[in-house]
């Protein structure tokens, strides 16, 4: 196979993850989010938030860590943040999934993408830091603005929310941390 095949290959399994439903709903409330869905959303927030970075970062880096890093669910799923799932086994499935869905690309195509999808998942780069926090400031937004959403449905507390969400967010981009301590707090307030 040539470097185009292989590169329309992965095209081609990638389009399974507009499969992949998500636990959140849009803000509209009239479904779920599928994955492909929320990848290009949260590429988009790297776009308009960059300036909120904690440190200085390519936002053109980030934007594509966020359009791989949920590539993975097409063979391993969702995994809510308030799933409950054993980490250790998530992070061992993801790793084989990854392998097999970069493992498609042509090299170093292939090392390129799966190295920034690692990249994201070790979370030590200031583009990851922001990255991670952004994918998990994303569906806070969305909790917030659906009248609790996932966290009603799962009984998440404030605790909960401050414990998940805050540190991954606070480390990456602090300002937009401080706009979620405020929703989060009016959010539980109201309930």
């Amino acid at each position: 196979m040539n470097k185009l095949e292989q590169q329309l290959v992965f095209l081609r399994e990638i389009d399974r993850l507009k499969a992949v439903t998500r636990q959140s709903p849009l803000l509209d409330g009239s479904r779920r989010e599928n994955s492909a869905e929320h990848s290009w959303h949260l590429a988009m927030y790297a776009l308009v938030l960059s300036e909120y970075a904690c440190g200085s970062i390519n936002a053109h880096r980030v934007m594509q860590m966020l359009l791989l890093h949920d590539i993975v669910e097409i063979d391993v799923g969702d995994f809510p943040i308030h799933g409950g799932t054993s980490s250790e086994i998530q992070t061992k499935q993801e790793v084989r999934a990854a392998e097999r869905i970069f493992g498609l690309l042509p090299q170093p195509q292939a090392d390129a993408l799966l190295g920034l999808w690692q990249e994201f998942e070790r979370a030590e780069t200031e583009d990851a830091k922001f990255a991670k926090a952004l994918d998990r400031f994303q569906p806070l937004l969305t909790n917030v603005f659906t009248d609790g959403g996932t966290w009603k449905e799962s009984g998440v507390s404030l605790e909960q929310v401050l414990a998940r969400y805050g540190p991954v967010i606070a480390r990456g981009a602090p300002q937009l941390w401080v706009v979620c301590e405020r929703w989060v707090a009016r959010h539980f307030q109201e309930k």
